[in-house]
């Protein structure tokens, strides 16, 4: 079982394997520039600037983000091409920050009904966006048989009409990730033919996930956003996605209380989160030991089964995966990230909580 490096800090805390983190973003990176892909990677996964300023360091030509104060954020720290990948209702409110950014930097936002296009242009005359279409999710998104319609009432509202975007969120299923990648591309051929046959010239034919990033068609998708990559979690273990030693990110937490062949850890749900999708083996793993599991959460406790001969002492401090990496960082104000098992530096979860 690893032991996390002995920090002068109170467990439990969020530690980054910097080596890990940049192997991760070089190799979404190749793909994309093997693949003739464009990537703008998800940031909502980090919501760290030092982490944005890696990716397109790396050959990203851009960020995704899913809330307009996350793209405040990340324009705030230099980021000048955000796309803001979620159906976007403009509010007066929000209206008048998306106007703002607009100003600020290249903006693209989500649009998938012809009520949230024409009240877009009225309220951003001008502003870039994506039509969101369903490619299997069922989330948000329109069908893609619908798509056409959405982007002629968008034009005609005065918006700039790019691309189709998707997310294949029906991936996140055990053997799923193929035939959602599949689906993806489907759905995004019909709705970009159909943009043309409205006479609109709109290029962008964007989707992704970081469960079928490898299964990605790039004769159909021209540009992916996958986010959960850079750190990996106990979830794209559980698919098949990666391997313990493609985790970056973990959660260094101390042995409170122990019994028999179970331990408990200082870092419950206000640490980890408590997302278990149906088929997860449990609310996370240990790294270092493969058949540990966290077998229930409360908000200040982790119930761990460990397996014979692996029990450690009290006061041991060990490596949680998380389950959904996503929601733990939104959970923590810092990163704490080393090289070599000694920390280089800490880093902020700029975006942290910014959810309108």
């Amino acid at each position: 079982m690893a032991a996390s490096s002995e920090l002068n800090v109170d467990t439990p805390f969020l530690q980054v394997d910097l080596d890990i983190l940049e192997g991760n973003i070089a190799r979404i990176s190749d793909f994309a520039k093997s693949s003739g892909l464009v990537l703008r990677p998800h940031a909502k996964t980090h919501k760290c600037l030092e982490i944005g300023k890696l990716q397109l360091a790396s050959g990203a030509v851009g960020l995704t983000l899913a809330t307009v104060g996350e793209a405040e954020v990340f324009a705030d720290g230099g980021f000048d091409d955000i796309f803001i990948a979620y159906p976007v209702w403009p509010s007066e409110q929000r209206a008048a920050r998306l106007a703002t950014l607009n100003e600020r930097i290249r903006l693209s936002v989500g649009v998938d009904s012809i009520e949230t296009a024409k009240l877009l242009g009225k309220a951003v005359p001008g502003l870039r966006v994506l039509v969101e279409v369903d490619s299997g999710h069922h989330r948000s998104g329109c069908a893609p048989e619908q798509a056409g319609a959405v982007a002629t009432v968008a034009a005609k509202a005065g918006l700039e009409v790019a691309g189709v975007f998707t997310f294949p969120g029906h991936s996140y299923l055990p053997g799923a990730a193929s035939a959602a990648a599949e689906s993806e591309a489907a759905a995004l051929q019909v709705a970009s033919d159909l943009l043309a046959k409205a006479g609109i010239e709109a290029p962008i034919r964007s989707g992704g996930s970081t469960p079928s990033w490898s299964s990605t068609d790039s004769s159909v998708l021209s540009e992916f956003r996958p986010g959960v990559y850079v750190f990996n979690d106990a979830q794209q273990i559980e698919l098949g996605n990666c391997s313990f030693k493609e985790v970056s990110l973990t959660v260094s937490a101390t042995v409170v209380s122990r019994h028999g062949r179970e331990i408990i850890l200082d870092s419950g749900s206000k640490t980890l989160g408590a997302d278990r999708a149906a088929w997860a083996s449990g609310y996370g793993r240990i790294l270092g030991s493969p058949e540990a599991r966290i077998t229930a959460l409360s908000e200040h406790h982790a119930t761990v089964e460990i397996p014979a001969g692996e029990l450690p002492e009290l006061g041991s401090r060990i490596q949680v995966v998380p389950n959904h990496v996503c929601n733990t960082v939104n959970l923590a104000e810092s990163l704490f990230v080393a090289r070599g098992g000694i920390v280089q530096d800490v880093w902020a979860v700029a975006a942290r909580g910014r959810n309108s």
